[in-house]
């Protein structure tokens, strides 16, 4: 498909269209076939698109290992609709998948902790039918130092208790507790643009924006005044 765009806007779109309606992403190969240009072109472009925080590649190679909220290795996220299904990053990338499925008939596999008992979260007409806790344990100016490492640490519980026994174990610092359908309603907005043909990484102004509107406070939360992207 010659004489498309090869922009990030362009690049994310392709990736995450395959995604949705395939349940994986597209190799570099069929990237360079879908824009009609040559390996080395799509690898400027994912290594472009990676350091503008739109992917993340793996380490030695020019492949797709997460597109958020979508992650193509297994975690401890699945998200299904029908016969289908996806791995999420971390609770609020999950949601942010129901959300983008139209937020009605998805379900959410994943435990308590990632150490504790099953769990499943049910989205139907934008709510979530089971009243959780998320944790995020990493301030969202840190994410991006090992987003992976972060990712895995958002995760959901059914108490408080759970979680002060959680960080205790594990050693990792209790952060921002949220109620799940208020992150439900950050996936949403967070991540619904996340299919337009003009997607755009969020400004620090716009993510602080997004965070204000939902409610959510306090040190987790708080970005710099200034700043291009989150």
């Amino acid at each position: 498909m010659s004489g498309l765009p090869l922009n990030n806007s362009t690049v994310h779109h392709a990736i995450m269209r395959s995604l949705v309606d395939n349940g994986y992403a597209p190799t570099s190969d069929e990237l360079a076939g879908h824009f009609g240009v040559g390996k080395r072109d799509i690898a400027a472009a994912l290594s472009k698109l990676q350091e503008y925080h739109g992917v993340v590649l793996h380490p030695h190679c020019p492949e797709v290992w997460v597109s958020h909220p979508f992650s193509t290795a297994p975690t401890n996220f699945l998200v299904r609709k029908g016969e289908r299904m996806w791995w999420g990053n971390c609770a609020w990338c999950s949601l942010g998948i129901a959300a983008l499925l139209g937020g009605d008939g998805v379900r959410i596999d994943t435990s308590v902790g990632a150490d504790g008992a099953p769990l499943s979260v049910h989205v139907d007409s934008g709510q979530v039918g089971e009243e959780l806790l998320v944790h995020f344990p990493v301030a969202m100016t840190r994410v991006w130092d090992n987003v992976i490492w972060a990712d895995s640490t958002v995760l959901l519980f059914e108490t408080r208790m759970q979680i002060d026994a959680w960080t205790e174990r594990h050693r990792i610092p209790r952060g921002d507790v949220q109620p799940i359908q208020r992150v439900y309603e950050l996936g949403a907005t967070w991540y619904g643009h996340h299919l337009d043909h003009d997607w755009h990484k969020w400004s620090t102004a716009e993510a602080r924006d997004i965070f204000t509107r939902l409610g959510l406070k306090g040190p987790i939360w708080e970005l710099p005044a200034t700043g291009e992207r989150f």
